[in-house]
């Protein structure tokens, strides 16, 4: 044989490499996943929060114009 032959003992190797690298990137895949979820998670409950805020603000708003109206119709002869 020539010296550029493959042995099965070069495969084996190489192949175990393979295999530990798809572990590698499997483990880096599941990390970026988790990742991802938390900062969807994050911004759905801002999403929700500047909702509640808004709403918050709506109403202190109505209060605030009917205190205006009752003072204006009060100083009105």
């Amino acid at each position: 044989m020539s010296d550029s032959a493959v042995d099965l003992g070069l495969i084996a190797r190489q192949q175990r490499q393979i295999t530990s690298d798809m572990g590698s990137l499997k483990d880096d895949m599941g990390v970026m996943m988790a990742i991802l979820m938390r900062l969807d998670g994050t911004v759905s409950g801002l999403v929700n929060e500047v909702r509640a805020q808004h709403s918050q603000h709506s109403r202190l708003a109505n209060r605030v114009r009917a205190l205006e109206t009752a003072d204006t119709d009060r100083e009105s002869p």
